[in-house]
């Protein structure tokens, strides 16, 4: 058995999106107002520093004052995950003892980017932050970024460690999602990565999900888990359904990130706008922002009555 709770870790997660002053320099007090306000949804953590938090544009000075700043702001409310991959292992390290001396309640990490890693270079680089802490670790697969597809036969021997607690996989299989949770045990958590597939993979296996669009409609993603757990199937899938129709939206911008920072400055959480070379929306894009802004508020209305 994992000597960790693991019902901390089960539910909706949102992936935290990074939060820039007017001159793209970290913004403490914006990225507090944000936790603050994901704090009263009824969602049950944050991951900080990932893909949506544009860890890999920032420096390791950076991150960790970013995730400071949530922790002292909503780490003894929320269930806090730490994305400390990087492209050198050392930072990864540095990053998770930073993690730990600051109370988050576990680490995440993606193999080390850019190099073409093998099998064994990825499980040095997981194993050197798994050692560096008494933290509970969770695996982040997503190979169509990083290039390195995650096997069943690593999975299975990090899994046996009793601090690796999970895998947070974002690649597109949903039946991968169910040969991972089926390889890794009972005692293994596994997250629904692709926002699209939510009920997919919770159907199939996942013990909650982790994403960037929980962060423009976590009331949307709560009210599908809300359907799951009441067996009420068919309602799950409507709602899935119309949160898709958001997706392709928000996929249609110059970026998802840029997309969902100008809906959160709408409704007064300012945030900036994504590090080059994410692209920011333009002027031209502001009425469709507004419109689709609209359409959210109004499913949120309705997931609520």
């Amino acid at each position: 058995m994992k000597p960790y709770d693991l019902e901390l870790f089960c539910g909706i997660i949102i992936a935290l999106y990074a939060s820039y002053d007017e001159q793209g320099e970290m913004n403490t007090d914006a990225v507090r107002r944000l936790a603050r306000y994901y704090a009263t949804t009824g969602v049950k953590g944050l991951y900080v520093g990932g893909s949506s938090g544009e860890g890999m544009l920032q420096t390791v000075e950076e991150r960790k004052l970013i995730l400071a700043a949530v922790m002292e702001e909503v780490g003894n409310e929320l269930t806090i995950i730490a994305h400390v991959g990087a492209a050198a292992t050392r930072d990864s390290v540095e990053l998770a003892k930073h993690a730990a001396e600051v109370g988050a309640h576990a680490v995440s990490a993606v193999p080390a980017i850019y190099y073409r890693l093998s099998p064994d270079s990825v499980e040095g680089h997981w194993q050197a932050i798994i050692d560096a802490t008494s933290l509970p670790f969770i695996i982040y697969h997503i190979p169509q970024t990083t290039g390195f597809h995650l096997s069943k036969s690593l999975l299975m021997k990090m899994a046996a460690q009793d601090k690796v607690i999970g895998v947070k996989i974002s690649a597109e299989s949903t039946f991968e999602l169910q040969q991972f949770k089926a390889a890794g045990g009972s005692e293994f958590l596994v997250f629904n990565g692709p926002d699209e597939q939510y009920l997919a993979g919770r159907s199939i296996g996942a013990d909650g999900g982790i994403g960037g669009t929980y962060g423009v409609m976590p009331e949307l993603f709560l009210k599908i888990e809300q359907c799951y757990v009441a067996g009420k199937m068919r309602e799950a899938q409507e709602w899935q359904f119309k949160i898709n129709e958001l997706i392709v939206e928000l996929l249609s911008f110059p970026s998802l990130y840029g997309a969902c920072k100008a809906i959160l400055k709408l409704r007064g959480y300012d945030i900036g706008e994504p590090r080059m070379p994410l692209l920011p929306c333009t002027s031209g894009d502001q009425g469709r922002i507004e419109e689709l802004n609209t359409r959210i508020m109004t499913l949120v209305e309705l997931a609520k009555a």
